[in-house]
């Protein structure tokens, strides 16, 4: 049998005839042209915006003519712009919070200061002590309660009693431990208020409890337990107890709860005290107004702070919590920032600016730039032990277990620099290795601007700045979580991504809720507050049906205890 044919072998492979080979050659060599063509004009016509969102990430400088954040939230995915925008960055968060030309800040927080001023005349201690019996054992009373931990959080305590003393028409105390204030070496407390040890002493005297029937006990509501907190669901006007206690409240938030209050006389007293929730521009400087009333700083912390300023106070002053780090970005977003202040406050001459941190590597290495085109200061605690002649008296160092949180400086040097920072006459710029606008810095600009407020030349042009650099913007404002945190109520889906370094006007009264433009909270939020029977929407706002039916079927949660025993009658 003769062999197959060659084309029928099995691997043998089929001859090409050469004339359609150079077909197929011919076109596959057109086709590789046009496409690299059409990439060469793609290129040269619409850039890369994945690649230059990249590049603003890992620049230490602020491209100025590199595309928005909020033009391509997604680094690469399609741009939206203009009104249609799906996100923000923060500074054009904060402007639309914080802008001037929005609002008047400074005349709402000169009516609270007459408002809280008004309260104290009537409420406070001096008033109140020389009442007749009749009328002493009908007053009722708010318990402020602080430890020695963390300062603006326990401040935020204080001043939380403070806001919802002036809200219930009810006077305050400042609670004491072992007989001591809290702080009490470094910061002298105002007048009006009263000691628990002070109003057992007339409650005995005036004989409340026999001759009109009121035992002396506090009524204790915990905002940290949120199904037992009645902070959304009752009228506090309503209760008898002599003293209320709001406990846990060791930020901004807590008391601005009541500004969601189902019952409007609650919603009417808090909207008096902090404004509109939605209407950040104009809202009033609520704590720094109380702290100028309750706190000052003691005679020792006020004579280093003298020491360190030189009888000439800062322009701007730069608060920065970097917790033992030195990024690099930390610090150029910073100097940034503070050259934005000043374009803003438009000193003459030389500004001077004060340097505040917890980590003292930090304020040297900043110290050389902005010395470059600013007078710089900052408290040297070792030179001032050294060559002062003052003696402050308090702890030494701090707890080992705190040291890398508040740094390595003794404990007093964090209220001089609080007091000094205070000081400041037009900016407050705060920045942070990880999270901006601490309970610490929004304390300080608070105060700074109630320093300022009501004098001249105006306070209506003080600003609050924070200093946000990339590394935490790579998924926008996400990291900001922790309701003490100033950016918190923006770091949900609305925030833009891969934002480059940002310096943006911040509100002095941190926000509560997410009723601004802007604000969306992130998922831990929303579940947290599922828990206080608040639900929101993806960009927060409150379904407000849903509360008044959780508020009416919920029982109200009492919780009581007896400052001193009841009184029994014989009889």
């Amino acid at each position: 049998m003769p062999p197959a044919p060659a084309r029928w072998r099995r691997g043998a492979r089929s001859p090409v005839p050469p004339r359609l080979l150079q077909r197929a050659l011919l076109a596959a060599a057109f086709s590789a042209a046009a496409l690299v063509l059409l990439v060469l004009l793609q290129h040269h016509h619409a850039p890369n915006t994945s690649v230059a969102s990249r590049a603003r990430v890992f620049s230490d400088e602020l491209p100025e003519d590199s595309p928005s954040a909020e033009q391509n939230p997604g680094g690469g995915d399609a741009a939206v712009v203009g009104d249609g925008a799906t996100c923000a960055t923060a500074e054009r968060m904060g402007e639309e919070a914080a802008g001037a030309g929005r609002g008047s800040p400074e005349q709402a927080s000169l009516r609270v200061r007459e408002l809280i001023r008004r309260h104290f005349e009537l409420h406070g201690a001096e008033r109140v002590r020389t009442l007749p019996a009749y009328e002493f054992c009908k007053q009722g009373f708010v318990l402020g309660k602080a430890s020695e931990a963390g300062f603006g959080n326990e401040m935020y305590k204080i001043l939380t009693a403070g806001a919802l003393s002036v809200m219930l028409n009810r006077s305050l105390i400042i609670g004491q431990t072992r007989g001591l204030y809290p702080f009490g070496e470094y910061i002298s407390y105002t007048n009006h208020s009263f000691t628990i040890h002070e109003i057992k002493h007339l409650w005995r005297k005036h004989r409340c409890a026999r001759t009109y029937g009121r035992d002396l006990n506090i009524r204790v509501d915990i905002f940290e337990n949120p199904l037992e907190t009645n902070v959304l669901c009752c009228d506090w006007n309503s209760w008898k107890d002599p003293i209320i206690w709001f406990d846990g409240t060791t930020d901004a938030v807590g008391i601005q709860f009541f500004l969601k209050n189902v019952h409007p006389r609650m919603k009417a007293a808090a909207l008096a005290l902090f404004g509109l929730p939605d209407s950040l521009d104009a809202r009033p400087n609520t704590f720094g107004e109380l702290m100028r009333t309750i706190i000052s700083p003691s005679s020792t912390v006020q004579a280093a702070v003298n020491w360190a300023l030189k009888g000439v106070n800062p322009d701007i002053v730069l608060h920065m919590r970097m917790m033992a780090n030195r990024p690099v970005r930390a610090r150029k977003a910073a100097v940034l920032c503070i050259k934005r202040a000043l374009q803003i406050c438009c000193t003459k001459g030389t500004p001077r600016v004060a340097l505040v941190s917890d980590t003292p590597a930090f304020v040297k290495e900043i110290k050389s730039e902005i010395s470059e085109f600013a007078e710089v200061l900052y408290f040297d605690y070792k030179l001032f032990t050294k060559t002062s002649g003052l003696e402050i008296v308090g702890n030494d160092k701090p707890l080992d277990f705190r040291s890398r949180d508040w740094g390595s400086a003794p404990r007093w040097v964090a209220f001089v620099d609080f007091f000094l920072a205070a000081q400041a006459r037009y900016a407050v710029v705060t920045g942070a290795h990880r999270r901006v606008g601490t309970t610490y810095a929004q304390l300080i600009a608070a105060l700074a601007a109630a320093n300022r407020h009501g004098q001249e030349p105006s306070g209506a042009n003080f600003t609050f700045l924070s200093s946000i650099h990339s590394n935490l913007l790579v998924d926008g404002l996400s990291t900001q979580v922790g309701w003490g945190h100033v950016w918190n109520r923006y770091a949900g889906p609305l925030s833009c991504r891969r934002q480059p370094h940002q310096c943006a006007l911040t509100p002095l009264l941190p926000p509560a809720w997410w009723d601004s433009h802007w604000q969306s909270p992130i998922p831990r939020d929303v579940r947290r507050l599922l828990e206080y029977g608040v639900r929101l929407s993806n960009t927060g706002e409150v379904d407000e049906r849903r509360l008044a039916a959780h508020c009416l079927l919920r029982k109200d949660h009492v919780k009581r205890y007896h400052v001193l025993p009841p009184y029994k009658n014989p009889a």
